[in-house]
């Protein structure tokens, strides 16, 4: 923060950051839905706004990460679909596993499918095998 010291080129940056901060922070209040800005902070720093936002959110990263891990292990053929539709769906949730830095290895996804599914399928995993 300038004092009446500093020089006018320094007030003149700082009015102009002031002036950034303010419309960026109405910015985003206004794309964020009411029902969650009700346990949001009330701050004039665009920053720590960003950064209370982020703290609030990160659990239910959390959660979706525990959510991806469950469909991951559950995962069973069910015939209701064709078999690659199925393969590509995990591989999706093993995908999303490592946006949230959940590396998965590609062994275990393709052992992993193989034995959820059904027993009719037992060409394709001696297939594998060899």
């Amino acid at each position: 923060m300038p004092t009446m010291e500093s020089s006018a080129a320094k007030r003149d940056l700082y009015a102009r950051w002031e002036k950034s901060n303010m419309l960026s922070l109405i910015a985003m209040k206004r794309t964020i839905a009411d029902y969650l800005m009700s346990g949001l902070p009330e701050t004039t720093n665009a920053r720590a706004f960003l950064t209370a936002i982020n703290q609030r959110f990160q659990v239910s990263n959390n959660a979706e990460a525990g959510n991806l891990m469950s469909a991951l292990t559950e995962a069973r053929y069910d015939n209701s679909k064709r078999v690659r539709e199925f393969i590509l769906r995990i591989v999706d949730i093993q995908l999303k596993l490592k946006n949230h830095e959940i590396p998965i290895n590609d062994n275990f996804i393709v052992s992993h499918t193989l034995n959820s599914l059904p027993t009719n399928f037992s060409q394709i995993k001696i297939a594998y095998i060899a």
